[in-house]
């Protein structure tokens, strides 16, 4: 203690002298402050922590902003604080910029979307460089699948194991495209079986008919038409009571590598090794055939197995005109799409 107060002691005689006399009068403080430390030693010598309870005791020591803003008058410190100053504005300039793009693409936006717009309402045959050219296929209708019984599941829904088609089969017939000649025999209602067996060769048609008898089938429906180019299509959809029923009928009529019994055609027909089963629909199975194995002729032929249904799809030219590939693939396709 004799240590810590003879300090003080020394620093309260110094003001005779003129040297602290002329720094307090520059400092711009007053003697009565400089007295002020003989207090201040007993804080200090009790605890560091009261000498927070001076400064606020005495804001006029706190608040003195004379060492604070005399650095900041220096040039250096000036330019080094005024450096952010013309950030905002090219902010401004950053940002009018970013407006004038933004603007930019959403108007370049608008226009691409309605050019969108405007070219997928239209035919691709209407647009510019993207036109292509007739590559056989007919023109048919959209198609949709018919309206079940209530509580009825569709013939591969997992509710159904029995795979039976609920829906008319009548409706299940792919329509005749545009441009098409309807058969007056084939109109989309039912027909019998003698109908069906005359297909056939006249020598099979009573072995064929009694299989018919023996496979417990319950119905056939069939359409009929020819096209301006003399195509002549046949579409028969056989029902049975069961699956079972139905691939027994191919079986027995050995639908597989070869057709089976022969269509009343002047030649045998064989497998088409170029059908690659294009659209096929799982769960069923599609079998195509022509007079080469490229199924190149003037007749096509194919049989697709659906659950209880057999189909029978027959495509001909009359004469030595070949019948196209392209429009008998595409019937074969949708009307396996329409029993699947």
């Amino acid at each position: 203690m004799t240590e810590q107060t003879a300090a003080p002691t020394a620093a309260t005689e110094e003001p005779a002298a003129p040297a602290p006399e002329q720094e307090l009068a520059s400092a711009g403080t007053e003697p009565a402050t400089a007295a002020e430390p003989v207090p201040a030693t007993d804080v200090q010598a009790a605890e560091p922590v009261p000498a927070t309870d001076v400064q606020a005791a005495e804001p006029v020591q706190v608040t003195e902003p004379v060492p604070v803003t005399e650095p900041l008058a220096a040039p250096e410190q000036a330019l080094a604080v005024a450096e952010p100053v013309p950030a905002p504005k090219s902010s401004r300039r950053v940002l009018r910029a970013v407006a004038r793009w933004t603007a930019a693409v959403l108007v370049l936006g608008g226009l691409g979307t309605g050019t969108a717009l405007g070219i997928t309402s239209m035919e691709r045959t209407d647009v510019p460089g993207l036109a292509t050219e007739d590559d056989g296929r007919w023109d048919y209708p959209d198609l949709s699948l018919p309206a079940l019984p209530a509580g009825s599941p569709r013939p591969f829904n997992e509710a159904n194991a029995a795979e039976i088609h609920h829906a008319d089969l009548r409706k299940l017939l792919i329509p005749a495209p545009a441009g098409a000649t309807a058969d007056k025999k084939l109109t989309g209602g039912w027909v019998s079986t003698t109908q069906f067996v005359s297909e056939f060769r006249k020598d099979k048609r009573g072995e064929l008919t009694q299989l018919l008898d023996d496979s417990a089938l319950r119905h056939i429906a069939a359409r009929g038409w020819t096209m301006p180019d003399g195509t002549r299509s046949k579409v028969y959809l056989l029902q049975f009571n069961s699956t079972a029923y139905a691939q027994g009928l191919r079986d027995d009529t050995y639908v597989s590598s070869t057709p089976g019994i022969p269509l009343d055609w002047p030649t045998d027909l064989q497998l088409d090794e170029s059908w690659n089963a294009g659209g096929k629909v799982p769960e069923t199975a599609v079998y195509a055939y022509g007079e080469t194995k490229t199924g190149k002729g003037r007749i096509h032929e194919a049989y697709i197995q659906a659950g209880d249904t057999l189909a029978l799809v027959i495509h001909s030219q009359q004469g030595k005109k070949i019948a196209e590939q392209i429009p008998f693939r595409q019937t074969l396709i949708l009307q396996n799409q329409l029993l699947g």
